[in-house]
Formats: structure tokens, C-alpha cells, sequence
């Protein structure tokens, strides 16, 4: 499938990219986040066009999503993912204008703190150590959430926060993150549709690299499905320090 259909230019470029989605789509489904966090910048350095890989990955992370979705089903709090959909959908459009008007790289030196210290806080913390978040919560979170994909199309830390902090077991933590960004890419694919981002050659270059995604995604279910509750809440925690790290590096 390599050649004029795709957006590969040899074969190791294609086995590189493999590569770096396997990797990506194992974290994604074993802690429920991180796959841009790991594929975009990498992918970035091996691709001529930034939007192939940003593609790419939105189309290859829609069967892991749905998979992580419906087995979680019970675990997903529906009404509160509705809320931070609601708060997400408020927040994106705030975002984008901040983004053509403003200067806002100080929210990402914030923000990055902020992981920085929860996460170490986290590492050193009784791996138990959980909180109740009042109901009133819920729809900043995802206003937050939905302005930091608006100025830099990541809204993922907010909500990794906020369901870390709320204790709930790796199953629920996982299941209703993913049940978000599920919501995320319905919206984000007939959106890059309709902007014609979507192309034929970046289809088949999805499909060209699926069985790769699908094995990263089958050993990240197998870890997830084999560690403790203590142990994936210091992943979790290890992830949140490593993405404060970056943003405030970058």
C-alpha cells in the first residue's frame, strides 16, 4: 500500500511511522490519554506535512476509542461527560479567538506548573489518595478543558486532573476519559471533512498502518487489564509530571 496512495515516501519511512503509532495507541489505551502527547511531536519530525500525522492519528485512535468505550460502558458517568461535552463545546470557540487575538503561551507555562506539582505530588502521595469533587466542578473543567483545544488543540490535562483526583478505579479513569475524546473526534472528523483534510491519500495511509495501531492497542489493553490500581495510579501520575515537563519546556 506503499506509493502514490499514501503519504509515505519510502518504506522505512512507513515502518517508522508504525512504530511511533503502536507505541502511541499501547499508552493511549492503557492510561486513556497520551497518544498525541507521544505521536504528534514525533510523527512531526518524520512527515513533510504536520497535518498527515494530526490526521492520521485522529482517524487510527476512533476503533481503540470505541472499543475502550463500549467495554467500559457501565463505568462511564454519562451525565457528567455530557457536562464537560457542554463546558468543552463553550470553551473551544473562546479559545480559538484568544488564539487570533491574544498572546496566551503564559496559559501554558500555568498549566504545565500545575501538572508539574500535581503530579509530584501525586508520586509521593498514598497511592489512594482521592477527593470528592462537588457538582458545580464539572463545567469548568471542561470550559478548561475546551479552551486549551481551542488555543492549542489539547484539552486532555484538565480532564486527566480531574478524574485522577476524583479516586475512581483504572477502569471508570480510562472508560470516561476515552468516552470524551470519543465525542472530541466525532465532532473533529466531519469537521476536518468538510475543511478537506481528510484526503484519500491519508485514508489509505490510516489503513495502511491500522494492523501496527491494533497490536499497540491490544498489548496497551493487555497492561491495562494485568497491573494494580496502586501501579496504574503512579503511571497516571508519572504521565501528568512528564506532560508539565513539556509544556513548560516548550
Amino acid at each position: 500500500m506503499i506509493g502514490v496512495d499514501t503519504i509515505f515516501g519510502s518504506p522505512w519511512e512507513f515502518l517508522a511511522v508504525c512504530l511511533v503509532l503502536a507505541v502511541a495507541e499501547a499508552i493511549y489505551v492503557l492510561l486513556g490519554f497520551g497518544a498525541g502527547l507521544v505521536a504528534v511531536g514525533t510523527l512531526a519530525l518524520l512527515l513533510p506535512d504536520v497535518r498527515d500525522g494530526v490526521v492520521i492519528l485522529l482517524l487510527v485512535n476512533l476503533p481503540a476509542e470505541l472499543y475502550v468505550v463500549l467495554s467500559s460502558w457501565r463505568e462511564v458517568v454519562w451525565r457528567g461527560v455530557a457536562v464537560l461535552m457542554i463546558g468543552i463545546a463553550l470553551g473551544i470557540p473562546v479559545g480559538a479567538w484568544m488564539l487570533r487575538w491574544g498572546n496566551p503561551s503564559f496559559l501554558l507555562v500555568v498549566l504545565g506548573g500545575v501538572l508539574l506539582a500535581v503530579g509530584g505530588v501525586f508520586l509521593v502521595l498514598p497511592a489512594d489518595r482521592t477527593r470528592r469533587w462537588p457538582g458545580w466542578v464539572v463545567a469548568p473543567v471542561g470550559l478548561t478543558s475546551g479552551l486549551l483545544t481551542g488555543l492549542f488543540g489539547t484539552g486532555g490535562p484538565p480532564l486527566v486532573l480531574y478524574y485522577q483526583l476524583a479516586g475512581m478505579d483504572k477502569a471508570a479513569f480510562r472508560g470516561n476519559l476515552m468516552a470524551v475524546f470519543l465525542f472530541m473526534t466525532l465532532i473533529r472528523v466531519p469537521s476536518y471533512a468538510g475543511l478537506g483534510l481528510i484526503t484519500a491519500e491519508r485514508m489509505w495511509s490510516s489503513l495502511a498502518v491500522l494492523p501496527a495501531v491494533l497490536v499497540g492497542a491490544w498489548l496497551g489493553n493487555s497492561l491495562h487489564l494485568r497491573i494494580e490500581e496502586s501501579t496504574f495510579r503512579r503511571l497516571v501520575a508519572g504521565a501528568l509530571v512528564a506532560l508539565g515537563v513539556l509544556l513548560l519546556a516548550g
